[in-house]
């Protein structure tokens, strides 16, 4: 009777293992970076995503209707129980510290400054959520709208980044290998990012602009990037104004801001 009592219990617990088994991936991302990783690689898993994966910023915010959202916390990943966790930036000490702990795979997008630097991160996290061969297509996707082709630098004109902030982008950043794959020549010679003025944009203003972020209607609106100098500095010379959710995160769809600055559109 005992030993009967046994194969129950043994079978009962067979039965919980399979159902583990059979259960879809789980997959928990902790920021909205992490968020486009996670949609465009794994949409058959079952995603927990941060709060703001369907902000107006985020490339991929159609996709992300319907997904469960949750806040990047301990608690929140003790309810889910993540096989895999993505994170660009988010996540709170005690949860990065107990995902040390309890050895669950973790996939950190490092921020990049070039294309090399993203392909790099696409298979990274492809390889940990188990789909390579997606990471691929998606790089093949990238590659394909680079393929374009750029002017010779030496035939390039020249273009001056501004964010609605009053910053621009030098060598060193994703921003100046976006404006080299369209096919422009940096005006900012200062390395990485750095504000500018509304007296040198009064004074000196550039042949063309690049603006960024500059539809986040609520976001620096009184930042010297919107102040009535520079917006009159800067008539009929923007080449493009890029939409902020091709630049909130180190990723495939820069290629696209890319395409879009070379192409002269939105």
């Amino acid at each position: 009777m005992r030993r009967a009592g046994g194969l129950i219990a043994f079978a009962g617990l067979l039965a919980l293992d399979c159902s583990a088994e059979a259960r879809p991936l789980r997959v928990m991302s902790l920021d909205q970076c992490a968020d486009q990783y996670v949609l465009a690689l794994r949409p058959d898993a079952e995603l927990a995503l941060s709060p703001r994966a369907d902000d107006p910023d985020a490339w991929l915010r159609d996709v992300a209707q319907g997904h469960r959202k949750v806040r990047p916390t301990l608690e929140a990943a003790v309810g889910f129980q993540p096989d895999v966790v993505v994170r660009y930036w988010g996540g709170e000490p005690r949860l990065l510290s107990r995902l040390e702990q309890t050895g669950v795979s973790v996939a950190t997008i490092p921020d990049v400054s070039d294309f090399v630097g993203i392909r790099t991160n696409i298979r990274s996290v492809a390889e940990t959520l188990g789909v390579p061969a997606r990471g691929e297509a998606l790089i093949a996707r990238m590659d394909a709208r680079l393929a374009a082709g750029a002017a010779p630098k030496a035939e390039r004109p020249g273009a001056l980044y501004l964010t609605a902030g009053g910053f621009t982008a030098g060598p060193n950043t994703l921003i100046d290998a976006i404006l080299d794959a369209a096919g422009y020549r940096n005006l900012a010679d200062r390395p990485y990012f750095n504000p500018v003025s509304v007296e040198r944009v009064a004074l000196f203003p550039p042949v063309r602009f690049v603006l960024g972020f500059f539809d986040q209607a609520r976001g620096d609106w009184r930042g010297p990037g919107r102040h009535p100098v520079v917006r009159k500095a800067a008539e009929g010379r923007v080449a493009v104004s890029l939409p902020s959710a091709t630049l909130t995160c180190p990723a495939w769809f820069a290629a696209d801001a890319a395409a879009m600055l070379r192409e002269g559109r939105p």
